[in-house]
């Protein structure tokens, strides 16, 4: 859930969700609407599919539980090589480097004083990590990347390792590591009429009800554009979020 949305809107949503599926097996008893209706709020909703997906897996692969390997984690279902290495870190205490756009911007400026790739930022984090410490560094990097070692303006003479800062060391020359790293967001394109905005409001009218095929360009905000709609669709069908009856009603899955 954390994964581009705030915490603020995560944490009332998360207990909500945790009371109505407690579990990776309730989880997958449930239908993949029901999961997506109680993901209502939390936007970009293929992650609830994803997750139903991840937990159908886990039900039927490892009765239930969550693995505790890097390999059988990045099989499941919507989780990529952050997600792994977090639950590996936060819910099984292994020494490994997490590297989130915060921790990204520590990895380049402190560690490396330079941009650098996915492969030897996360090189880098690992061998930062104190043995035992994993869980401990990787919210204080988080906290340091979240409030200190900012995308703009970094405010380096507030920051509690600038004397140990590489980039901070060598007098900040340009260009900013962080430009050109991995891991480091790039910002997202305007929300505001976008295709995501249309997918959305159909997402969120299906969770009243199916639409009918001739309120589907009204519903999605585009009326005079029914193939715009059309498309929109077509890509929430591709995703998991909706099926189409044969009359043209669409409906949660």
């Amino acid at each position: 859930m954390l994964q581009q949305t705030q915490a603020p809107r995560v944490v009332p949503k998360f207990d909500a969700f945790m009371r109505r599926f407690p579990t990776a097996i309730a989880c997958a008893a449930a239908s993949v609407g029901e999961v997506i209706d109680a993901w209502s709020g939390l936007g970009y909703n293929r992650r609830a599919v994803s997750l139903h997906r991840a937990a159908t897996v886990l039900r039927a692969e490892h009765g239930g539980n969550v693995p505790d390997a890097l390999d059988a984690l990045l099989a499941l279902p919507g989780v990529g090589p952050y997600t792994a290495r977090a639950v590996l870190v936060f819910a099984f205490e292994r020494d490994i480097g997490l590297v989130d756009t915060n921790a990204g911007r520590f990895v380049s400026r402190a560690l490396a004083g330079r941009a650098v790739d996915r492969a030897e930022a996360q090189r880098l984090a690992d061998a930062a990590v104190p043995a035992g410490e994993a869980w401990t560094w990787g919210q204080a990097v988080f906290d340091l990347g979240a409030a200190v070692c900012t995308k703009q303006s970094p405010r380096c003479g507030q920051c509690p390792i600038a004397a140990a800062c590489a980039w901070m060391v060598a007098g900040r020359p340009p260009p900013d590591p962080v430009f050109g790293s991995a891991g480091i967001s790039r910002g997202q394109s305007k929300f505001v009429g976008s295709f995501r905005q249309g997918r959305g409001r159909l997402v969120h009218a299906l969770r009243s009800g199916p639409v009918p095929a001739d309120a589907v360009a009204a519903t999605a905000g585009w009326p005079d554009d029914p193939q715009r709609a059309t498309r929109a669709v077509e890509s929430l069908v591709a995703d998991g979020l909706a099926v189409v009856d044969p009359d043209g009603t669409v409906a949660s899955p």
